[in-house]
């Protein structure tokens, strides 16, 4: 089972997170086919074509990215719009998605307590819900997310290294 990593963080050479879990995606080729929009697409012009046939040709599909501004960067949202079309995403004849396995890997600045009641109101999940519901209007297989918390300072090089194996674990039992 191969699994499709979309990689959307604008800046991924001055990343500490995303970079490291790229980096150690990419050690396994025949696994893991890693896809950095912003590498990709610098102009911000999506082949739909040629992403929904890089979908089509995987078992799963994880989206990784930033989380700020309490959602995601503005090309993973523009590549969802365009990608996730009438007629091979969702509607009667749109069945692409359908049943394949789908999860979020995230790094979120804030650190875990601030999404609760007593910091920002909301749970990490619930801001992520509309990715949830995004994948469950498609009828994909929704499997969570996997979180890094406090990103926005510098993580400590064995917390890091746990979190690449505790994404790595997560994708092997999405």
């Amino acid at each position: 089972m191969k699994t499709l990593i979309i990689v959307a963080h604008p800046n991924i050479e001055t990343s500490v997170v995303n970079k490291r879990w790229t980096e150690e995606l990419q050690q396994y080729p025949e696994k893991y086919t890693v896809h950095e929009l912003y590498n990709v697409y610098p102009d911000g012009h999506i082949n739909v074509q040629q992403e929904q046939q890089l979908i089509e040709s995987h078992d799963r599909l994880v989206l990784q990215f930033p989380f700020y501004w309490f959602s995601s960067p503005p090309l993973l949202k523009q590549w969802l719009d365009e990608v996730f079309t009438y007629g091979w995403a969702y509607g009667s004849k749109g069945d692409k998605l359908q049943q394949r396995k789908v999860a979020l890997a995230v790094s979120a600045g804030i650190k875990e307590a601030d999404y609760t009641d007593e910091g920002y109101g909301y749970t990490l999940g619930q801001l992520l819900s509309p990715f949830e519901t995004t994948m469950r209007y498609c009828d994909a297989d929704y499997r969570s997310f996997f979180a890094f918390y406090g990103a926005e300072h510098e993580p400590a090089a064995s917390e890091l290294e746990q979190s690449v194996q505790g994404y790595l674990n997560f994708i092997e039992n999405m």
